[in-house]
C-alpha cells in the first residue's frame, strides 16, 4: 500500500481550486500546500505519491494513527447500522460513550453532552457555569485558544484567531509564558506572579465576582506553553475564593497526549469542575464533549438538543479510540516516547542557538526559533517547516508571534520513529541556523 491513490485533478489544479471556492483566510501551511490523498498509520502520502512522517496528526487529532484498523472496522459497522437519529432519541453508542467517560474522568465529573467540535464544547461549559454561579465573569488566558465561534473567539488569547467584536464579560489573565515571563521574572523565585495576578484582575475588571477560570493545561495554538508544576492549584483556589468554578479545555491535552495520564490536568493536580475536549477524542471523526458534576449540570434547566452531538458514528468511534488507548498502554508509551524527542530536542538546543526553548509533555512538544536576544524568529520555523517536508516530516506551527513548532505525532510511535523525527529535524536545523540574526 506504498503508492497513493490515483487523484482525478492535478496538484496545481487542486492548488487553483482551492484558492478560487473556499475562504481566502483558510490557513495552510507550506509555501505550496501540501495535497494529501491517502494516510495509514504514521505516514500520509501527497498527490504524487511522496510519503511523510506525519508529527502533527491534524492539529492533535488522529491520536492513533491514520486509518487505525480497529476504529475503522467499528466506525463502517456502524455507518452500516444506524447512521444519525439526533438527540432526540436515545442510541446505545451515545449512551455507553457517556458512561465511559464518567469512568473515565477525574472527581464528580459525571454529566455529558455532545457537539460537534471543541468550539462547542466550550461554548456549553461557559454557558453552564454562567447558570450555575448567576455571574457572566470569565477569566481566560492570554495566548490561549478556544474555538471560533463569536464566545469563543473572545476567550482565545491570540489576535490573529479574533474576527469580531469581542463578547462582554471575558478577561485575559497573564499567561503562564515562563520563557517570555510578562512580568520579568524568573520561576521559580517569581513567586507565581502570573497566577496570583488573577485576584487583582477580578478585583479591579469584574464585579468581585466570576463564573468561571477556563485553561487548556498545555496552550496548544498559543506555542505548547506549559505551566510551572504549582500553578493550577494557586489560580483555581483564588478564582474559587470568588466563586467562580475550573473549566479545563482538554480539547489538544485529552487522551493520553501529554504522557502517563489520559487527562493534561492530572499533571497539576487539580479536578476541574466542568471538562471538555474533542479532536483526538475520535481519530477525526467530528466530536465535541463537555462533562460536569450532578449539582452543575442540573443548572442548565432549559431543553436543548444538539442535531449532530452523540452521533451514533462519531460515538462508535471514540469509544473504539478510547478502547486503543487504554489496552495498548498509549499514554505510558507518550510518556516513554515524549522523554525520547524530549531529551533529543533539549540536545538539539545545546547545539543550535536557534532554538530558544524545548517545553511541553509526553507527545505534545514545542520548539521556539529566535534570533538573538530571544526575538522572535517565524521566518526561521518557516524554513524549518519546509526543510522538515522536503525531508518527508510533517510538524506544526502556532505561537502569538508564529515562531513556534508545534510536534505532537501519533501516540503509538515508537522509539524508532521518535529517533528518525529528531534525525530529521537536526538535519533541517544545520540548514535553518545560517539564517539566525546575531
Amino acid at each position: 500500500m506504498a503508492d497513493a491513490h490515483p487523484v482525478t485533478v492535478s496538484t496545481e489544479e487542486l492548488r487553483r481550486k482551492q484558492r478560487e471556492y473556499l475562504f481566502p483566510n483558510v490557513a495552510t501551511l507550506y509555501e505550496e500546500p501540501l495535497v494529501l490523498v491517502r494516510g495509514q498509520g504514521k505516514y500520509v502520502w501527497d498527490a504524487e505519491g511522496r510519503q511523510y512522517l506525519d508529527a502533527f496528526g491534524g492539529i492533535l487529532t488522529v491520536s492513533v494513527g491514520h486509518c487505525h484498523p480497529r476504529v475503522t472496522e467499528r466506525t463502517i459497522r456502524q455507518l452500516e447500522t444506524l447512521q444519525h437519529v439526533s438527540t432526540l432519541y436515545i442510541t446505545e453508542p451515545q449512551v455507553r460513550l457517556a458512561e465511559k467517560l464518567a469512568e473515565l474522568t477525574p472527581g464528580s465529573l459525571k454529566r455529558s453532552f455532545f457537539s460537534n467540535s471543541g468550539t462547542e464544547a466550550n461554548e456549553t461549559a461557559v454557558v453552564v457555569a454562567r447558570l450555575y454561579t448567576g455571574c457572566d465573569d470569565v477569566i481566560v488566558l492570554r495566548h490561549s485558544y478556544h474555538g471560533r465561534s463569536m464566545l469563543a473567539m473572545t476567550l482565545g488569547g491570540t489576535h490573529s484567531y479574533r474576527a469580531a467584536t469581542p463578547v462582554p464579560g471575558v478577561h485575559h489573565l497573564a499567561s503562564p509564558y515562563c520563557y517570555r515571563c510578562p512580568f520579568g521574572l524568573t520561576y521559580p523565585s517569581c513567586d507565581l506572579r502570573c497566577a496570583k495576578d488573577v485576584e487583582e484582575l477580578i478585583q479591579t475588571a469584574t464585579c468581585g465576582r466570576v463564573a468561571a477560570f477556563i485553561a487548556e493545561p498545555i496552550q496548544g495554538v498559543g506555542g505548547f506553553i506549559t505551566p510551572p508544576p504549582e500553578y493550577f492549584k494557586e489560580v483555581v483556589s483564588i478564582v474559587r475564593r470568588y466563586g467562580g468554578i475550573f473549566i479545563c479545555d482538554e480539547v489538544q491535552t485529552g487522551w493520553g497526549r501529554t504522557g502517563t495520564y489520559l487527562w493534561g490536568i492530572q499533571h497539576w493536580g487539580v479536578e476541574p469542575d466542568i471538562m471538555t475536549s474533542a479532536k483526538g477524542m475520535a481519530n477525526g471523526l467530528p466530536i465535541g464533549w463537555t462533562i460536569t458534576t450532578d449539582e452543575v449540570a442540573s443548572a442548565f434547566r432549559h431543553s436543548t438538543i444538539s442535531t449532530f452531538g452523540g452521533n451514533p458514528v462519531s460515538a462508535t468511534a471514540a469509544l473504539a479510540v478510547i478502547e486503543v488507548i487504554l489496552e495498548e498502554g498509549l499514554a505510558d508509551n507518550a510518556a516513554i516516547t515524549g522523554k525520547v524527542l524530549m531529551d533529543g530536542l533539549k540536545a538539539l538546543q545545546e547545539k543550535y542557538p536557534c532554538v530558544g526553548d524545548v517545553r511541553g509533555k509526553g507527545l505534545m512538544i514545542g520548539v521556539e526559533l529566535v534570533h538573538a536576544a530571544k526575538r522572535p524568529a517565524p521566518d526561521l520555523l518557516n524554513r524549518w517547516l519546509e526543510a522538515t517536508r522536503k525531508r518527508g516530516l510533517l510538524i506544526g506551527k502556532g505561537g502569538l508571534y508564529g515562531n513556534v513548532a508545534r510536534i505532537a505525532p501519533h501516540l503509538n510511535i515508537t522509539r524508532t520513529d521518535a529517533e528518525e523525527m529528531l534525525r530529521i529535524m537536526d538535519e533541517a536545523l544545520a540548514e535553518v541556523q545560517p539564517f539566525m540574526e546575531v
